[in-house]
């Protein structure tokens, strides 16, 4: 069959930076049995158009970009049509597939990936917070076909606003890019090696990991943290860790490419995750399939695992943050129990298995898609 695949961006020609793997990983196994297009809303300025693990990239570029990801769409229909239209994110994307979709006659899935069905007017955040974003989210959530999400909590949200949803998380390439690792004892010597990666803004809410750091740091605990991610908020969380004492605790190591953040996440012994917000996050899967446990706010996949597979706090609170961190820092029989039950969850929810739940979802919705092959026959 051939697929329409509406993203904002994360296809790079390097395949490599201003990527999101999980969604590379998505891409290489629908497109070794389907023809598929992907049609990037912003990756690169100017329109343009490149091949990246057996797809067809479109670039659609600044200016009108809703209006010409539409044309360019129904312009590669006309070519030879399109089975099915899938959004990877909801907002302008979602609102791209749903109306080129129903303008084609033919379904439309949209995977809400993101802050789509939430509203922190604080750190002005989310899908719902303006009328015209609810207005939006409204036409999207009723007009698509099917709705995807990662976790149990963002098909709660999604719930609260009247939309059924199913849960398809988006796993990772447990063979080549991310190979997977069985949990390893942690050892005697050294301090703790603490990692959290995500892009330094108001969601992540590195204030709150901070803090819980800094009460960490007043008991006997030895540990180092390595942040990960880019900063986009001009040095602040940067200069709160010198606040509070932690400069000689913490590296910012900026963004890293995936080659590059590997061997940084194979040695960690606990990831922490301290978002407002988390549709899942893929970081919980990556640091779960070599090995290293979670212990975050109650959001996305730290909710669900929860308490078997991940310890979870309430968000925003950073002494329960600090207490649970000390906690599986103290009892290396409990962190290798997380992260035992955590791999587990990772290695079985893949990359394979995301995109066997989406060649599932595309038989039902568009039977010319039961001629493919399953994603996951090669292996299962």
């Amino acid at each position: 069959m051939k697929l329409a695949l509406v993203v904002p961006g994360g296809v790079d020609r390097s395949g490599e930076y201003r990527v999101i793997p999980a969604l590379l990983a998505l891409i290489e196994r629908l497109a070794g049995h389907h023809e598929l297009h992907v049609f990037a809303l912003h990756q690169e300025p100017a329109p343009g158009a490149w091949n990246l693990l057996g797809a067809r990239i479109h670039n659609i570029g600044r200016g009108a970009t809703r209006v010409r990801a539409l044309r360019a769409i129904l312009r590669e229909h006309r070519a030879s049509p399109f089975g099915l239209v899938q959004s990877f994110f909801s907002g302008a994307c979602g609102l791209v597939a749903v109306s080129a979709a129903r303008m084609l006659g033919i379904p439309s899935a949209v995977h809400v990936a993101g802050g789509e069905p939430v509203r922190l007017a604080d750190i002005r955040f989310g899908g719902r917070l303006t009328w015209r974003g609810r207005l939006q989210e409204r036409v999207i959530l009723a007009g698509a076909s099917a709705l995807t999400a990662a976790s149990a909590p963002q098909l709660e949200l999604l719930s609260g606003l009247g939309a059924a949803a199913r849960r398809v998380p988006l796993g990772v390439d447990c063979v080549q890019a991310w190979p997977a690792r069985a949990p390893v004892p942690r050892g005697t010597d050294g301090p703790a090696r603490l990692l959290h990666v995500g892009s330094l803004n108001r969601v992540k809410d590195q204030p709150t990991l901070l803090r819980a750091l800094a009460q960490l740091a007043q008991g006997p605990q030895a540990f180092h943290m390595d942040i990960v991610g880019e900063d986009t908020l001009g040095g602040a969380i940067q200069r709160l860790a010198r606040e509070l004492g932690l400069a000689d605790r913490i590296r910012f190591r900026g963004f890293m490419t995936q080659r590059e953040l590997l061997p940084l996440m194979q040695a960690a012994h606990v990831l922490i995750v301290s978002s407002r917000h988390e549709a899942g996050p893929v970081a919980v899967l990556e640091a779960a399939a070599v090995g290293v446990p979670t212990v975050g706010t109650a959001v996305g996949h730290v909710a669900e695992w929860a308490p078997q597979a991940a310890l979870a706090v309430p968000v925003g609170d950073w002494q329960s943050l600090a207490a649970a961190l000390c906690r599986v820092l103290a009892d290396e029989a409990l962190r290798l129990r997380l992260a035992r039950a955590a791999w587990t969850r990772a290695v079985w929810e893949d990359a394979d298995y995301t995109a066997g739940c989406l060649e599932t979802l595309y038989g039902e919705l568009a039977p010319a898609a039961r001629r493919a092959p399953p994603a996951t026959a090669a292996r299962r």
